[in-house]
């Protein structure tokens, strides 16, 4: 009986003391199952709530939405003929004229350079679309150039930020018409019908810089507009030049400040003018 009672009871010793050993094992973690849960843990996701909703862009369909157009007015966007030598296997190639790469160009057209500076455009559309004005679905740009060619700018597009491939893009645009995005096939350039006044919202007080006229400031005259009231501003993207490019279409003519602005300067005062009254931060 003894001999029996012995053995029924060493299984449960031992096991219960395998059990232990293995409620010790479970519980402390090896240093291979913390790094594979530490590879295989997903980043974290910002709540919905932080993420910032894109408005949805303007278009000169909208007559109704109070906002800020900036019309670039005398743009130097023209594309000349390369030399059939370098043309390739596709056919012509074009180039956007300017007075970096095409001075001796420019000398046998008898031209002055000031009338090659696409890079004015660039400069101003690189101001504007990257403003907050814009990314509050406040802003619409258009594109005149001194050739007469009208062009609307989708406040979504991303423009290139080098001038070699904001060049490529220009001639692009200015050969097809239009510019579409490859994943959504959205227009995002396009070349529409003149005037530009077929565009604008049906209220919308249309105004030129000079520097001649009255300086104001941006913020008190914005403030003034009615409630339901858009502002178009025409700029002259170009070097030098008379500032009669818009009269046929302006209201007034104000300034902005008692020293010379660059185009791309003053695009900027007046998007943040706008940006202050309209309280977009």
């Amino acid at each position: 009986m003894a001999n029996t009672t012995s053995k029924r009871t060493d299984p449960q010793q031992d096991g219960g003391s395998n059990n232990k050993q293995v409620e010790k094992s479970s519980s402390t973690p090896t240093p291979n199952s913390n790094s594979t849960t530490t590879k295989s843990s997903a980043p974290s996701v910002p709540p919905a709530s932080l993420i910032p909703v894109q408005p949805t862009p303007l278009t000169s369909r909208d007559k109704t939405t109070k906002r800020l157009i900036v019309v670039l007015s005398q743009a130097c966007l023209e594309t000349y003929k390369m030399n059939s030598n370098n043309s390739g296997p596709g056919g012509d190639r074009f180039a956007l004229l300017n007075c970096d790469d095409h001075q001796g160009l420019l000398r046998k057209m008898g031209r002055d350079i000031a009338e090659a500076r696409p890079d004015i455009t660039h400069q101003c559309l690189l101001t504007l679309l990257d403003s907050p004005i814009n990314k509050a679905g406040k802003l619409q740009v258009y594109i005149q150039t001194a050739r007469g060619v009208l062009i609307e700018v989708n406040p979504s597009v991303r423009i290139p930020r080098t001038f070699k491939r904001f060049s490529g893009l220009m001639v692009q645009l200015l050969h097809k018409m239009s510019i579409r995005s490859e994943n959504s096939k959205e227009v995002l350039l396009k070349v529409i019908k003149n005037p530009i006044t077929d565009h604008l919202p049906t209220k919308c007080r249309k105004i030129t810089l000079s520097f001649d006229a009255k300086v104001v400031k941006v913020q008190d005259y914005v403030a003034k507009l009615d409630d339901d009231e858009s502002i178009c501003v025409f700029v002259g993207a170009m070097a030098r030049g008379k500032d009669n490019f818009a009269d046929e279409f302006v209201d007034e003519k104000i300034g902005l400040s008692d020293y010379p602005l660059s185009a791309s300067v003053a695009c900027s005062k007046f998007c943040h003018g706008c940006e202050d009254v309209w309280e977009i931060y």
